[in-house]
């Protein structure tokens, strides 16, 4: 009993150290998107943050107000994508069974309640319009 305690902990302190690292690469971690259009490049932290924002070539000069929004919200809805996939593969490996052998069982987590609608870029299933059109009709719609 006392050596399946000692294996236990060691498990443990094991996977603390691996979440650990793991946190500490990913308050690092950032992901940085252009629009399709190549008009805004936008940097999202870890957390989904948006941390920079850039408007490539004073292309934006060119562009109405619905239009650029829309370009906006298409690069950081890109970015908020893509961290929240380096996410799930980082922590990946802790929601998997360990070794045979091990006690880790691995956790289960619902990614898609962690992340909500970072994990499709930000789509919403079944509505039947794009993103750029559906923020342009509320731009447009908007009377104040």
């Amino acid at each position: 009993m006392q050596e399946r305690i000692a294996q236990a902990m060691a498990e443990l302190q094991a996977t603390q150290a691996a979440v650990a690292r793991a946190e500490a690469e990913l308050r690092q971690a950032s992901a940085t998107v252009r629009s399709s259009d190549r008009v805004v490049e936008a940097t999202v932290g870890a957390q989904g943050e948006l941390t920079g924002l850039k408007f490539l070539d004073n292309k934006h000069q060119n562009m109405t107000g619905p239009q650029l929004a829309s370009s906006i919200m298409e690069a950081v809805r890109q970015g908020r994508a893509q961290m929240a996939r380096r996410v799930m593969d980082t922590f990946a490996p802790f929601t998997q069974p360990g070794p045979e052998g091990s006690i880790r069982r691995g956790i289960d987590l619902d990614w898609n309640r962690v992340f909500g609608s970072a994990l499709d870029g930000g789509g919403q299933a079944g509505s039947g319009r794009s993103h750029r059109n559906r923020l342009l009709d509320e731009i447009d719609e908007d009377t104040d």
